[in-house]
């Protein structure tokens, strides 16, 4: 009568295999335990294609049996070191491929990833970890496979003692990679991503302040890129998966002063220009290209979100609920004119009309929260140093919209009207002498003839219904000021308009553009003939 023999179990057979490993090591053997280590891989592939395909309670528990298994022979005091650095090697790739079977799993393989970390050389862990996940990538799990890699990894990187910041930078790209991968599944959970991403920054924050010189400022700027491409895969990737990504991006604030960086520089794109420049240094081959995402795309959708946050916290804001009060914040207009400044070169070099139509909201609403005074005073500024007469343009129009929008006391519309005087004083008779340039400024020169033609309109109507305001006097229908824009803006002007005209329709070599000079010169006539009436009116009268 003949017995079957039943097969060992899974762990028994891995427990075997194991004892080879370090049977093998006491005979001198090193090819063995090659040979061993090989034979215990494929095993647990096996086993893994097995549950893969067959999934079911008793294969679940005969894993957490391997799995237990190899934690405590790996656990043991009487290890040897030659066969967990050999062990090493394959180890923590074959087993993180059983995370997702359920959470005891995920525990066990997270136990003996760090049991490796702790036992092994700091930078053999880190090739080792990293490549490991370069293959979790190819997995059809990348998030739950990566779990426990990415957790070893941020205990790697406090455990390097020499060498820093040449190690981090092979493993930020590889670790942003995964982070993307793992965005880009159809059932992420964007809290668990983001918690991942967070403790790699930590550890890379940790080894910064252990540093000093050159080599802690690279690392500063590595995480500084690093915490860039996690908001921008926030944002980007997965903005269809969280209603918003404020809340978390906000826990990342102190990483970005922690790296020097400012909402004025991430907005112009200024400061991650010096971390890419910092961080590729000399290189042969552009370190830029190891961050799929860090390109002026990234910059653009970083400008987005940055935008978008604005928005977010100037939501219901009203120019009324902050004239009522009469709050001074001086001491931050110089900040608030550098960042609107900085949201002014979005709105003229955005690559989509969308962002550049919440850029402009977002600047009409951060202007109607500055008390009208210092509002004024922005904005002088901010028509004084632009460079594009579309923008000059665009802010002239919100000279004008703050004008009709406002509640000014008696001595503050004096302060506006002067502001006004400057401002179109400042397009139609430039400071560095002759007239404005036509039609190159066309844009500009409409602007300030809008605003003065409604500054004109305005104060004749304050003045006509007795208003509070009108006691002090305008400054803009004083006979001094009307006089000086009849003759100093206006009638040059008419004469410039009037020739540029002519010279126009005069062109025969180049008709479509003649056409089109003819075409931004029509509505600067019409509304200066205009300005012109009005002036002389109010002239009249005095």
């Amino acid at each position: 009568m003949s017995s079957v023999t039943a097969s060992p179990s899974p762990s028994r057979r891995v427990r075997e295999l194991l004892a080879l490993c370090f049977s093998s090591v006491e005979s001198g053997g090193f090819r063995e335990l090659e040979s061993f280590v090989t034979e215990l891989v494929n095993f647990l592939n096996s086993l893994y294609e097995n549950v893969a395909v067959n999934a079911n309670n008793e294969l679940e528990n005969d894993v957490i049996e391997v799995l237990d298994e190899i934690l405590k022979v790996l656990s043991s005091p009487q290890v040897d070191q030659d066969v967990i650095d050999a062990l090493s090697f394959h180890l923590p790739k074959v087993t993180s491929k059983f995370v997702d079977l359920s959470g005891r799993c995920l525990h066990l393989v997270e136990e003996i990833v760090d049991r490796f970390v702790e036992a092994c050389n700091p930078r053999d862990m880190l090739s080792i970890l990293c490549e490991a996940l370069d293959a979790a990538r190819c997995s059809h799990s990348p998030s739950t496979c990566s779990t426990p890699l990415l957790h070893g990894l941020s205990k790697v990187f406090i455990s390097i003692q020499r060498r820093h910041y040449e190690q981090l930078k092979v493993a930020v790209p590889i670790v942003l990679n995964i982070l993307k991968d793992i965005s880009l599944e159809t059932d992420v959970q964007v809290e668990d991503l983001f918690d991942k991403a967070l403790g790699i920054a930590f550890s890379i924050r940790d080894v910064s302040s252990r540093l000093n010189n050159e080599e802690e400022a690279k690392v500063r700027c590595l995480l500084g890129l690093y915490v860039i491409q996690i908001t921008a895969i926030l944002s980007v990737s997965i903005r269809d998966k969280a209603a918003s990504c404020i809340p978390l991006v906000i826990q990342l604030e102190p990483f970005l002063t922690y790296c020097g960086l400012t909402h004025l520089g991430l907005i112009t794109g200024n400061d991650t220009e010096k971390l890419i420049s910092t961080v590729a240094g000399d290189d042969d081959d552009d370190y830029v290209t190891s961050f799929p995402d860090i390109n002026l795309d990234l910059l653009w959708e970083f400008r987005r979100h940055a935008i978008e946050f604005l928005l977010d916290i100037t939501k219901g804001v009203t120019s009324s609920q902050c004239n009522d009060e009469q709050i001074d914040c001086s001491h931050y207009t110089p900040g608030i004119y550098a960042a609107l400044q900085a949201v002014t070169l979005v709105i003229m070099y955005a690559p989509d009309a969308d962002l550049r139509k919440k850029t402009f909201e977002a600047l009409k609403r951060v202007l109607s929260d500055i008390p009208a005074p210092h509002r004024f005073d922005v904005l002088r500024a901010l028509v004084t140093n632009s460079r594009s007469p579309s923008m000059t343009a665009i802010l002239l129009g919100l000279v004008k919209d703050s004008m009709s929008e406002s509640s000014l006391q008696a001595t503050d519309c004096a302060t506006t009207d002067t502001h006004v005087i400057e401002l179109v004083e400042l397009v139609l008779r430039p400071p560095e002498g002759g007239p404005p340039l036509l039609p190159d400024q066309s844009d500009a020169v409409l602007g300030a003839l809008n605003l003065y033609r409604f500054a004109l309109l305005f104060e004749s109507r304050e003045c006509e219904a007795g208003k509070e305001r009108s006691k002090v006097g305008s400054e803009i229908l004083s006979k001094k000021n009307l006089e000086k824009a009849y003759k100093e803006w206006l009638l040059p002007l008419r004469t410039l308009v009037s020739c540029s005209i002519a010279e126009s329709l005069k062109e025969d070599h180049d008709q479509e553009s003649s056409l089109g000079d003819v075409c931004l010169l029509n509505p600067i006539e019409f509304v200066l003939y205009r300005c012109i009436e009005l002036v002389e009116e109010r002239l009249k009268s005095h």
